[in-house]
């Protein structure tokens, strides 16, 4: 199982997202439960955790999918609880969220997926720019030959993969990974791995990846940092992360199969 690359071009001098005393609770049950986080620029940081541990609500939040509780969140220099809603859709264009499922509009071909956003949110840009624009993404994510496919002759992999691409058109300065390898057979993973640090080498991003896979971690994190019981316990390399005695973290990495 490969270690990220040491990563030259991060920027520990500017924080693109910055977290203070989060809370977020549903009903009774608080899922996140004052946590801190800061994201370097040009930084991969993974959040690893167990499925319902507030992975999910922690990037939803940031995206202003979700309304905090209490605490802060500042991305790109703005208070996302203090945004309002035209705000909050200007400051979402800078942030790329490639959700789990890929996202896909069914009824649309892999062009029509692409030019989507292109049509609403880059409306100054002529016919030729937008294919120009699809062209490059699908090349970037190697599917260029899948242009006029429709999603459901699509493997997972590359509905995933396209995802990315539609994720990357508006050129985000964040993405937002959730689950990126989950439901892939193990060499797809380690593509759509290869190319989360493809991206961020290419398209210059500062990325969160949310995940419970190890291999997934390992191989795209520049920084890890592991949710238990609603807060960050963990932090640092994977391998700093799982030096550790704590049943919770020995339990996690025993899971997850890997010797």
């Amino acid at each position: 199982m490969e270690a990220k690359r040491i990563n030259p071009n991060i920027d520990r001098s500017e924080k693109v997202i910055t977290i203070r005393g989060l809370r977020k609770a549903f009903d009774d049950f608080e899922v996140l439960r004052g946590v801190d986080l800061d994201l370097f620029k040009g930084e991969n940081l993974v959040v690893l955790g167990r499925s319902g541990t507030g992975k999910s609500v922690l990037i939803k939040i940031i995206s202003g999918l979700l309304q905090a509780d209490e605490g802060t969140v500042n991305v790109l220099g703005q208070d996302v609880g203090g945004l309002k809603p035209r705000e909050m859709d200007a400051l979402r264009l800078k942030i790329g969220f490639s959700f789990q499922n890929s996202a896909l509009y069914d009824s649309m071909t892999v062009r029509e997926n692409l030019e989507f956003p292109l049509e609403r949110h880059a409306k100054h840009m002529t016919v030729a720019e937008r294919e120009d624009t699809i062209q490059y993404v699908l090349e970037a994510v190697g599917l260029l030959q899948a242009i006029n496919q429709m999603p459901s002759e699509l493997s997972g992999g590359q509905r995933k993969r396209i995802g990315i691409a539609r994720t990357l058109i508006l050129k985000p300065d964040i993405m937002l990974y959730d689950e990126p390898t989950a439901g892939l057979d193990p060499i797809t993973c380690i593509e759509i791995n290869s190319l989360i640090n493809e991206v961020q080498e290419k398209f210059n991003t500062s990325s969160i990846i949310i995940t419970h896979d190890l291999t997934c971690a390992r191989a795209v994190g520049d920084r890890i940092v592991m949710l238990l019981d609603g807060q960050f316990q963990r932090e640092g390399t994977f391998d700093e992360v799982f030096e550790s005695n704590d049943e919770r973290v020995q339990s996690f990495y025993n899971y997850n199969f890997i010797d």
